[in-house]
């Protein structure tokens, strides 16, 4: 089946040949084609140019589109790639959330038993089929306002037994092949009460019982540990690391949420494939990843939900690092997995450009899931995944307008999912 998008406004991140991560000035350089057409044959995008050549292009091609859909007035660019959640959880969090209007501190709440120990807890009497349930009706709203991949961390689990049970969730959302997913091991998300007292315990179970068995079973893309103060310490997380590399699982850390420990400096030795927050840092830290390949993922949606700092994005995109945007969906620190709300905050909080922000959602956002060859762009030979605006101005307008939905559809492998 081939279908015929007419009549684009604009067409965004159009790239005939992929150009991959874009640093500094390139950041603003979304390749746009306006008055165009864009071809997608099954599940593929197959071309796109001008209107004025469309006649032409398909009799020289040969090529019959069996559907057309008229795009006037609207933009078409990548679906987002959301590349840090947590969406598989069991219950939301809303009291911490009064706790915080209340002036409880992230911090605070967390040592009365509140935060990741709580989620814990909660998730520890659901089963699997409940947390699908859950986690798909978190998908479908998600895809509402435009996602279009994902990366999934465990973390709620904290036990054997749990953390098995949310990847095994994440691996059945994979295997309904409804958008592209990657699954991330956060084991190391906090030391669970037991082991409170007992580091090295708990680390032996995460290298010497979950790791094994989570390769076994093939449950996990990636590693994550949290290293901050009161969680893990940077030594730990290398330990962690290293363990993970020998099954295969390369590094995706959360680092510099509160403080800057010596975590981003490590990780890029690891060749970790992102460090995410960023809330924090240091001239070591720009200066470690300026020269790295590691994105680093900022996450704003969480410095609005807890009133913490928000990640210097003017500072890291001029310094050079390349740059990507998350939701970090989860029920305590930033629960709502909207990306176009996450465009606007780095565009009013972070001093991102829309264009910016754009490339940092989509293209970057894939690129931190090793995703970027496959979507990310509007490339032909690329899948179909992209979404069709409202009809709108321009991409300025998506972030300014920051309380409406301005996706009218979203393709996903060359279907209609919203």
């Amino acid at each position: 089946m081939i279908k015929l998008f007419s009549h684009i406004r604009e067409i965004l991140l159009a790239e005939c040949e992929p150009v991959g991560i874009r640093r500094k000035e390139r950041m603003k350089d979304v390749h746009s084609l306006s008055d165009a057409w864009l071809l997608v044959k099954d599940d593929q995008i197959l071309d796109f140019g001008k209107m004025d050549d469309l006649t032409c292009y398909l009799n020289t091609h040969g090529i019959y589109p069996t559907e057309e859909i008229n795009c006037t007035g609207r933009l078409i660019f990548p679906a987002f790639a959301d590349s840090h959640t947590h969406l598989v959880f069991t219950a939301t969090r809303e009291q911490e959330f009064v706790d915080k209007i209340n002036g409880l501190t992230y911090e605070e709440i967390a040592a009365r038993g509140g935060g990741i120990l709580n989620s814990a807890e909660k998730l520890a009497h659901a089963t699997e089929e409940e947390l699908l349930e859950s986690a798909m009706q978190r998908i479908n709203e998600v895809m509402q306002t435009g996602t279009g991949a994902l990366e999934i961390k465990s973390g709620y689990g904290l036990s054997m037994e749990g953390e098995l049970k949310i990847l095994r969730v994440i691996k059945s959302i994979k295997e309904k092949n409804i958008l592209p997913v990657k699954a991330t091991f956060l084991g190391a998300h906090a030391y669970p009460r037991m082991y409170k007292e007992n580091h090295t315990a708990y680390l032996d179970l995460l290298r010497h019982e979950l790791l094994p068995n989570i390769a076994a079973e093939q449950l996990a893309d990636y590693m994550d540990v949290f290293c901050e103060a009161n969680y893990f310490s940077v030594q730990e997380m290398e330990l962690l690391l290293e363990a993970a590399a020998k099954y295969g699982l390369k590094p995706k850390v959360h680092v510099n949420q509160f403080n800057s420990l010596g975590g981003i400096v490590a990780a890029v030795k690891h060749q970790a494939l992102s460090v995410d927050h960023l809330e924090v840092v240091t001239y070591d830290d720009i200066e470690s990843l300026k020269s790295s390949n590691t994105i680093a993922t900022l996450l704003p949606g969480c410095s609005l939900f807890i009133n913490i700092p928000f990640a210097p994005a003017r500072e890291l995109i001029d310094a050079g690092v390349a740059v990507a945007l998350a939701s970090d969906y989860n029920p305590g620190s930033a629960p709502s997995g909207n990306m176009q709300l996450v465009m606007s905050l780095a565009c009013m909080r972070m001093k991102m450009l829309p264009e910016e922000a754009l490339i940092a959602s989509t293209i970057h956002g894939a690129a931190a899931m090793e995703m970027q060859h496959q979507i990310g762009t509007i490339t032909p030979g690329k899948k179909a995944n992209f979404i069709i605006t409202h009809p709108v101005s321009s991409i300025t307008y998506l972030p300014y307008a920051f309380g409406t939905n301005h996706v009218s559809s979203l393709y996903i492998y060359g279907r209609r999912m919203v």
